[in-house]
């Protein structure tokens, strides 16, 4: 089982950077804002569950390149905290860069398709399984027992906290979303603040023996 320490700074991070803004929670603000609370919070729901895919191929292939070939997963390791730090350059220098659409225009989609939305959207996003690939093994104790094990118990929290804070940001979008818009200031801080911890796991990664 995870330790106390674990949980709770991994759910620091991992809730920093899903508060982050980025453009999953930006889509269920503009559902929330345009569609209704429902219509967002199924979307957003949809994005958090998206992450179990992720937790598979996190689980599967960590574990199966960790005992292949150690060689292997030092290059997966060096290459992945090289992302994390280009993700965290990245946040850093275009913070600041929130636009939450409200378009009241178009057909409003049903519960159980927004919800497939969300799922499919966040699970065949690329960047979503290189991120998953990257961040989950930081939080890893080797002497804590399964590592496979130890991968699926921070991706289902991972999956637990975004559904949350997905869910709520979609039931509160009209003045969240209103909000960010008046005060850009809040949304850059956001992004700077996710960016330096993108670099810090990056470089943890890189120089952990």
């Amino acid at each position: 089982m995870l330790t106390l320490t674990q949980t709770l700074s991994f759910l620091l991070a991992a809730g920093l950077i899903t508060l982050s803004p980025g453009p999953d929670n930006l889509m269920v603000l503009s559902f929330g804002i345009s569609k209704g609370r429902r219509e967002g919070i199924a979307f957003g729901v949809g994005c958090a569950v998206g992450c179990l895919s992720h937790t598979a191929l996190a689980v599967l292939g960590v574990s199966a390149l960790l005992v292949a070939s150690p060689i292997a997963f030092t290059v997966l390791k060096w290459a992945g905290g090289g992302y994390l730090v280009w993700l965290g350059w990245q946040a850093w220098r275009h913070a600041g860069v929130v636009t939450v659409s409200a378009d009241t225009t178009a057909q409003v989609p049903t519960l159980r398709r927004l919800f497939i939305k969300g799922l499919m959207a966040n699970a065949i996003n690329p960047k979503v399984v290189i991120f998953f690939l990257s961040f989950l093994p930081q939080f890893v104790d080797v002497n804590a027992g399964s590592m496979a094990w130890q991968l699926g118990q921070l991706g289902i929290l991972f999956t637990l906290q975004a559904a949350l804070i997905f869910g709520s940001l979609g039931f509160f979008a009209g003045g969240i979303g209103r909000w960010l818009n008046r005060r850009p200031a809040a949304g850059f801080w956001l992004d700077r603040l996710a960016g330096a911890i993108f670099v810090g796991l990056g470089l943890r990664i890189i120089f952990s023996r």
